[in-house]
């Protein structure tokens, strides 16, 4: 592992304040299950479909309808809390949370309150190389999604569509550890990252695969201490729940916003109400949407058509078996077998997708050398021509053999750009472009010898100059890989040329 320092939070300064005050943030994250069949029904999942085309009786609530647990979904959300490092309840339960809203139309939601699937877990929230902030995961339950209004197709109707009703959720709910804007954008990236490695969710927010409902506080300095020592919530502060978060940015302006509204209320002599409230990103702020509800409020009882759910150690130590390699495991490893610095083997395991690219290019080659390539070379090239890693036009045993000629010292580090452009854009094979194209190195020190001897004889006056001031040098070198059209060896021609200038 890693060897990380453990950081602790800093109070949040907040501009205009006559006081000092302390963030105190909660996440509840919705993750949408990956799998192909909703949680109760065998309804397909596809984004996109037409409108309520994937409904079965169950998502419906036709009169009489049964719902059946998906295996499979929790197959994933058990997976999901093997990797936060979470308690697996091997007993657990469904129980109804009722509320009227047009696209719930049972008129409730299953949901697990009293005894979820997943207990007490943790993620390490990555702030800054070597710095990381444990965030606490309460737990991790699983509900049906409900589904959707549409109020823009009629001035004076609203339309319902259901495709997502039944759709499988995993709500992944942290304690209010988080202490600001910034941490809690990285602890929702941190939180995407493992989902996607699990391959438990696709953590696509543009769809609606993982939406956030931010909890918000301010309290004075110290209060979050005595919180930590007797668990007691009075010490934050009234929260505010800001609903369906699904933008990193959003995410942190929302909460800046918030809090500087409540210590306005509060250094105003005001009393912050609990309440759910909305984002407005074109006015940057935050409105009521309702006082936020309790437990009690949804009259929550067991579901009378679904057992409790039973699973055995065995198969959730098979799952634990099967698990992929992580983030911070896979980070790890590339800093000691690649020789990585911390930050590059951060940026190429973001993406398990870009982690095994590079190891495919590093196979038999330089570590560093290659995540040079594929840092700079290839994400630049791919992020200037909008493409993903998955779309790379250039594969990578092929960007590996540019790699390999650059250490073989076949090709030099610029003719090696030349190539990976010829590869990138034609799809040839690196050591093939080198060969027929004639862009093997020159690595015959008697003929950049004789290359040298041209130059310094056609610049008498540039040689008294170097000889005066030997940074000067570099000119020579400069005017010899120009008459060798890039192919000169650079070692070789510094050498040759610091000796014949005698420098």
């Amino acid at each position: 592992m890693l060897d990380l320092t453990y950081d602790s939070p800093k109070p949040k300064v907040i501009a205009g304040a006559k006081h000092d005050w302390e963030l105190v943030i909660g996440m509840e994250v919705h993750a949408q299950i990956s799998s192909r069949a909703k949680l109760f029904s065998g309804a397909s999942t596809r984004f996109g479909a037409e409108p309520n085309s994937n409904v079965s009786f169950v998502d419906a609530a036709m009169p009489g309808m049964l719902p059946v647990i998906n295996e499979y979904c929790v197959e994933q959300a058990v997976r999901t809390g093997l990797g936060l490092k979470a308690q697996i309840n091997l007993w657990s339960a469904f129980d109804r949370k009722n509320y009227f809203y047009p696209d719930q139309p049972a008129g409730y939601q299953i949901s697990q309150l009293y005894h979820p699937l997943v207990g007490e877990g943790e993620i390490l929230v990555d702030m800054e190389p070597g710095i990381a902030r444990k965030v606490r995961i309460e737990r991790i339950h699983v509900e049906q999604d409900a589904g959707k209004s549409i109020h823009d197709m009629d001035p004076a109707m609203s339309f319902v569509d259901l495709n997502r009703a039944g759709v499988a959720l995993m709500e992944i709910v942290s304690r209010p550890d988080i202490r600001g804007p910034e941490e809690a954008a990285a602890y929702i990236t941190k939180l995407r990252q493992i989902l996607r490695y699990l391959g438990t969710c696709d953590g696509n927010m543009q769809n609606g695969n993982l939406r956030a409902d931010v909890n918000v506080s301010v309290c004075r300095p110290g209060a979050y201490e005595k919180y930590m020592e007797t668990q007691d919530f009075a010490h934050l502060g009234t929260r505010c729940e800001i609903k369906n978060m699904n933008s990193m940015r959003f995410i942190q302006l929302a909460i800046d916003h918030e809090a500087k509204r409540q210590i306005a209320i509060l250094e105003g002599g005001g009393t912050v109400e609990q309440e759910t409230r909305l984002y407005d990103p074109d006015k940057n702020e935050t409105r009521s949407m309702r006082s936020k509800e309790e437990a009690h409020d949804y009259r929550y009882f067991p579901d009378p058509d679904l057992l409790p759910l039973e699973i055995e150690q065995g198969w959730v130590d098979d799952i634990r078996a099967a698990l992929p390699e992580l983030p911070d495991e896979k980070k790890a490893r590339f800093v000691k077998d690649f020789g990585l610095s911390e930050y590059d083997a951060s940026v190429l395991t973001a993406e398990h997708e870009n982690a095994a690219y590079f190891e495919q290019v590093a196979a038999g080659n330089d570590g560093k050398l290659a995540a040079n390539w594929v840092i700079n070379e290839l994400f630049g090239r791919l992020k200037k021509d909008d493409r993903d890693i998955t779309d790379s036009p250039i594969a990578p045993e092929n960007l590996g053999q540019i790699v390999g000629l650059i250490k073989s010292e076949e090709i030099s580090g610029k003719i090696a750009k030349d190539v990976f452009e010829i590869a990138y854009t034609s799809g040839r094979e690196p050591r093939e472009i080198v060969e027929t194209e004639g862009m093997k190195q020159v690595t015959d020190t008697g003929a950049i010898e004789a290359a040298v001897d041209e130059v310094i004889a056609a610049n008498p006056a540039q040689v008294e100059k170097a000889k005066a001031n030997p940074k000067l040098a570099g000119w020579f070198v400069g005017q010899v890989m120009k008459a060798t059209g890039g192919k000169a060896n650079p070692k070789a021609v510094n050498e040759i040329v610091q000796a014949k200038l005698g420098l």
